[in-house]
């Protein structure tokens, strides 16, 4: 970083609904972030009292159409350009948030960051699932990035510019029990289903064969 070169700015956002079992434990270790907004869809419990005890939080509360609009809609929200997008069950290592904060004080050289994750299950790592080499966007520039409208689920970040990694991974912690993993799969699979119908999909036998199988992984690996 020169002298001349300003630390960037960052806006943390996470879109929630009804996360209070998560959101208590995220918040805490955002504390470099310069804001944080939350985009809840009209919780019922006590994430939002949760959200608006800590003082950087701007709590704000949005009917949930599909996961690409809320997405869009959070970074509309953002006063900073660098933004970094996380879940309400995602959580950062020290050694993953000292790398952001080093990223954005070294002027980042890209537009974009993939990060890996490691994903658990009832507080266990989820091994041998597919997930392994799992990738995802979460920190960007918002003026160059934004998530395909044609998505309504497994959101796809559309990146105009140079990407590049992080090296340390993004703890996930994907599902606390057996239903809340069966609940999540079917949640997906509505999307997923009204996605392929307003696309006009055609099946063929191939895809009767091979297709559930794929979405099964798909699904299992999403956020």
């Amino acid at each position: 970083m020169t002298a001349n070169s300003p630390v960037k700015k960052l806006s943390v956002l996470i879109i929630t609904l009804n996360e209070e079992e998560h959101i208590n434990a995220l918040l805490p270790d955002l504390d470099f972030a310069d804001e944080i907004v939350i985009v809840d869809s009209l919780s019922t419990d006590r994430t939002e009292d949760i959200s608006k005890s800590f003082s950087k939080v701007k709590f704000l509360q949005n009917k949930f159409e599909n996961f690409s609009t809320q997405r869009n809609f959070a970074i509309e929200q953002a006063k900073n350009d660098w933004v970094l997008f996380l879940d309400a069950d995602e959580r950062l290592t020290p050694e993953l948030k000292q790398e952001i904060i080093d990223t954005l004080q070294n002027t980042p050289h890209y537009s974009a960051y993939f990060f890996e994750r490691t994903f658990m299950f009832e507080n266990s790592i989820l091994k041998y699932s597919g997930n392994q080499t799992d990738k995802i966007f979460r920190l960007f520039d918002k003026k160059f990035a934004r998530y395909d409208k044609r998505r309504l689920v497994h959101e796809k970040l559309i990146v105009n510019g140079e990407i590049g990694f992080l090296k340390n991974k993004l703890i996930h912690y994907s599902f606390s029990s057996y239903n809340e993993y069966k609940e999540k799969i079917i949640f997906y699979a509505k999307f997923k289903a009204e996605e392929k119908f307003i696309k006009k999909t055609k099946t063929t036998f191939l895809h009767q064969l091979f297709h559930p199988s794929y979405n099964f992984f798909i699904i299992t690996s999403s956020d």
